[in-house]
This record gives C-alpha cells, sequence and structure tokens, in this order.
C-alpha cells in the first residue's frame, strides 16, 4: 500500500504551469511537515542547528492544481493526501537526477489566502480529484434552531 497523509506549512508560493501537449495544470509546491520531536528535543535540535522539520516536495495536477495555485500561499498551513512517488532524469550536464515526492489527490486547505480578499483567514476548505464527492454543507445548511417550546419532554 502505499498512501501518505501530512500535514505542514507552504515553504514558499506555489508554482503552476501547464503541460503543453494536452493543457493539463501542474501545480509544485513543498511542505514543511515537523518532525515528531519533544519540546527538550526540538530545542535541542534547533540550538543544534538541525532540522526540526521535514521538507516534502508536493505535485498536484488538474483543477485542484490551480485551486492550490490561486488559493494557498508561503506560510499557509496545508494538508496533503496521495502517494509517493519516484522518478529519475538526465540532467543537462548527463547527470542521471532521482526525485522522490508526493503526488497528491486531495488537499486540504486549513489556511488560505484569496486573492483580493481583506481575510487571511477563512474556514477550511477540500479540494479532491474524486469526481463523485459530496458538495461541502456546513452545520447552517443542515441544522435548524428549535425553540425549547416545541420539544415534547
Amino acid at each position: 500500500m502505499n498512501s501518505v497523509i501530512m500535514i505542514g506549512r507552504l515553504v514558499k508560493d506555489p508554482e503552476l504551469r501547464f503541460i503543453p501537449s494536452n493543457g493539463m495544470a501542474v501545480t509544485n509546491f513543498t511542505l514543511a511537515v515537523d518532525k515528531d520531536l519533544s519540546k527538550d528535543k526540538k530545542a535541542e535540535f534547533a540550538s543544534q542547528g538541525k532540522q526540526t522539520a521535514d521538507f516534502i516536495p508536493v505535485v498536484v495536477y488538474g483543477k485542484i492544481a490551480e485551486n492550490c495555485a490561486n488559493y494557498l500561499a508561503k506560510g499557509k498551513m496545508t494538508a496533503v493526501s496521495g502517494r509517493i512517488q519516484t522518478r529519475s532524469y538526465t540532467a543537462g550536464n548527463g547527470e542521471k537526477r532521482y526525485v522522490t515526492e508526493v503526488l497528491a489527490n486531495k488537499v486540504e486547505f486549513i489556511e488560505w489566502a484569496e486573492k483580493n480578499a481583506s481575510s487571511p483567514k477563512a474556514p477550511s476548505k477540500s479540494f479532491n480529484n474524486d469526481h463523485d464527492s459530496f458538495p461541502d454543507f456546513t452545520a447552517d445548511d443542515i441544522f435548524q434552531p428549535t425553540d425549547d417550546d416545541d420539544i415534547p419532554f
């Protein structure tokens, strides 16, 4: 089984590009995911100049890629679900390079930045590549307030 779920902060703004052959959107970003360290261990690592987070590259395709590019920004808390993917390519100097990244199929915007909006933090919003996902409802859409006098007991 190849499954990854992680929560972290974006290291820099997402980079959106389009595949020339079919026009599909592709967004790349890196998540800084905190290591599971105790408070003391985290302070020790920080004092020694050691990293207290892992920096994980993430790739997203399709409409979700466009949403990530439009609503995520550097420093925003984000959850990602997907799978680990490895690939290799030959660099311009002939050297073979290997890449390990997360191919996301769901991205949850824990904090998100709306373009041209005054509020930097909005409610959590989830985008995924599942075509049969349910619409988003709030509690106000489902539950209606009830007067105590209407309760039969």
